[in-house]
């Protein structure tokens, strides 16, 4: 089977082949020539070319107190901005601190992310709040000669700044809290938000976990009714369950805390980075415990090659989801996917040529355990090797041949040889010819047509309705008669068993008749030639006499009644066989 560290191999290689594309890009555009000076594109040194860049620059210079550079992001002119510019980029600040709903982060296309109802060069990236006064978060794009196209906060937006500062100051509740805890700030933020912050980690901690406790009573119950106590699934996504439900409930007092937008932002990168961890982990044990669940009942009903799949499909899935999940933190935290996603596929088609072979043998592997065509254990022939399978892998197929050698078969090979499992016969093909001597006359092979047909019939191991005893050919050196039979078993050695003791019986009834087995033909013996057994030969004789005298003469075969009265009145094993149980009269076995 595929290890977890060959699929974490693979991955590496993809991730590998990323970076090298990404750095393969960045090379180029640093060895790229400049272009000629008169064909500069301007570049703006602030960083305005997205909505989320322009207002994460005003956050930021806002937050150092550098309101000069913040002012920069305003759409004023610049008499206005020299004279208010500072002014109303504190307003400004305070008011998205505290009346902000929306999420900045996700605007971050440089022509703009289109929205219906708003015009051509807009970006409309959430609302301010406060009383009866609300106004939306609107930036414009606009040309600057030394700067290019920029986006800045519009006037639209900056007309109703006055009336949503007085009315934020007036619901502000600092006016109510202790001078000390106003006053005294730490990276941007009072002192009261940091300790709200950390009083509210253990509130939102208990809270998740009583939530948890409700909801397990009720699962608690199912599992009691259903006569099983067995909650192990709940309690294997109890802890990530515990990490999202006390996030998500952390994140809804934080919404209410009004906490400067900037760490606002960052705050809800690590806590969304928080909850995708958890979410991950809580997809990883659900199909960690669900295909285990599948591959325990598959190995129960004795579907080896499902429980096999299942193990495969859990590694498998356990490799997307933790690719997928790295990508969603990336992606989280503001870092260009495109790009990284772009060089994974590249890198993914690279190996997909490179190991062609190695995809085939894996492809062959997924079919054969799907197909179920053998399992572990099971006697086959793959095309001139014959052994018994003791691996099925993903790349090859492990058998122990009859001379004690393990043959690894890739399994590309496999899924397309011409493959005879032996283990799922449910007969085993008796068949041999029998060359009785040249001098045999036709009663001679009458009776023993007839005798061994009898003996077929009535053996309790041997098929009676797929019997075949003819005579196939007198013209050669010999006349020749072919047997052939079902022996009801799926066991070769008890086949061997039967056959052998078949064999002897012919023997027995070939002596019986006066005949006898053919010599080679190339041996040439001189002595002195009993010929047939007279007293034999005129019984054999006889005995066929007298079935054509009562017109019982079996030939072409015996009446369907004599076969069904035929079946088990031969004594197997032998009363003579160790093998035989006899009791005494104590009814004891001995």
């Amino acid at each position: 089977m595929l290890s977890f560290r060959k699929v974490l191999f693979v991955c590496i290689l993809c991730i590998a082949a990323c970076v090298v594309s990404v750095a393969q890009s960045t090379l180029t555009q640093v060895l790229q020539p400049a272009p000629a000076s008169g064909t500069n594109a301007p570049t703006d040194p602030l960083g305005r070319n997205t909505p989320s860049n322009s207002v994460l620059g005003f956050l930021k210079a806002a937050t150092a107190g550098d309101y000069n550079i913040a002012a920069q992001y305003l759409q004023m002119s610049a008499a206005r901005r020299q004279s208010e510019g500072e002014q109303t980029a504190t307003k400004l600040k305070f008011v998205l601190d505290n009346a902000f709903v929306g999420n900045y982060s996700r605007f971050n296309q440089p022509e703009g992310t289109p929205q219906e109802g708003v015009a051509l060069g807009h970006q409309k990236l959430g609302t301010m709040t406060a009383g009866d006064v609300e106004t939306d978060l609107d930036l414009v794009r606009v040309s600057d000669p030394s700067a290019g196209k920029i986006w800045l906060i519009s006037t639209d937006t900056l007309a109703k700044l006055p009336e949503l500062y007085d009315q934020v100051k007036a619901r502000q509740v600092e006016g109510k809290l202790p001078a000390v805890l106003v006053r005294h700030q730490l990276g941007g933020m009072p002192l009261w938000q940091w300790l709200a912050l950390l009083v509210a980690t253990p509130f939102a901690a208990g809270l998740g976990w009583l939530i948890l406790f409700v909801m397990e009573i009720p699962l608690r119950w199912w599992a009691r009714r259903r006569g099983r106590m067995d909650v192990a699934s709940w309690r294997s996504v109890s802890g990530p369950a515990w990490l999202l439900a006390g996030t998500l409930i952390h994140q809804v007092f934080v919404v209410y805390l009004r906490m400067p937008l900037l760490l606002r932002h960052y705050y809800f990168q690590i806590t969304s980075t928080a909850l995708i961890l958890s979410a991950v982990w809580i997809v990883w044990r659900v199909v960690r415990w669900s295909l285990y669940r599948v591959r325990i009942r598959a190995l129960a009903r004795g579907h080896a090659g499902t429980g096999s799949l299942m193990l495969l499909g859990e590694r498998i899935l356990k490799a997307v989801i933790f690719v997928l999940g790295i990508l969603a933190v990336l992606g989280n935290l503001g870092f260009n996917m495109s790009t990284a996603l772009a060089g994974l596929g590249i890198g993914g088609l690279a190996i997909g040529f490179g190991a062609q072979k190695t995809i085939e043998n894996l492809f062959g592997g997924v079919s054969v355990l799907a197909d179920e065509v053998f399992r572990v254990g099971d006697v086959c022939r793959f095309g001139d090797r014959t052994g018994v399978v003791e691996d099925i892998g993903l790349r090859s197929t492990r058998i122990r041949t009859d001379e004690r050698t393990l043959v690894a078969i890739p399994n590309g090979t496999v899924a397309t040889i011409n493959l005879e499992n032996l283990s799922r016969r449910d007969k085993i093909l008796f068949k041999t010819t029998l060359n009785l001597r040249s001098e045999t006359k036709a009663d001679h092979l009458r009776f023993i047509l007839s005798e061994v047909r009898r003996l077929l019939y009535s053996h309790p191991k041997v098929e009676s309705t797929t019997v075949r005893v003819r005579l196939t050919d007198v013209a050669g050196a010999a006349p020749t008669v072919e047997i052939v039979a079902y022996v009801l078993t799926q066991d070769f050695n008890e086949f061997a068993a039967v056959r052998e003791d078949v064999l002897l019986r012919i023997m027995d009834i070939v002596d019986s008749s006066g005949s006898g087995l053919a010599l080679p033909a190339q041996t040439l013996y001189l002595g002195r030639d009993s010929g047939l057994a007279k007293d034999k030969a005129d019984s054999a004789v006889q005995k066929i006499a007298e079935l054509r005298d009562d017109k019982k003469l079996p030939f072409p075969d015996f009446h369907k009644e004599e076969i069904s009265s035929f079946k088990g009145s031969i004594d197997y094993p032998p009363r003579e066989s160790t093998l035989r149980k006899s009791e005494d009269g104590s009814g004891k076995t001995r």
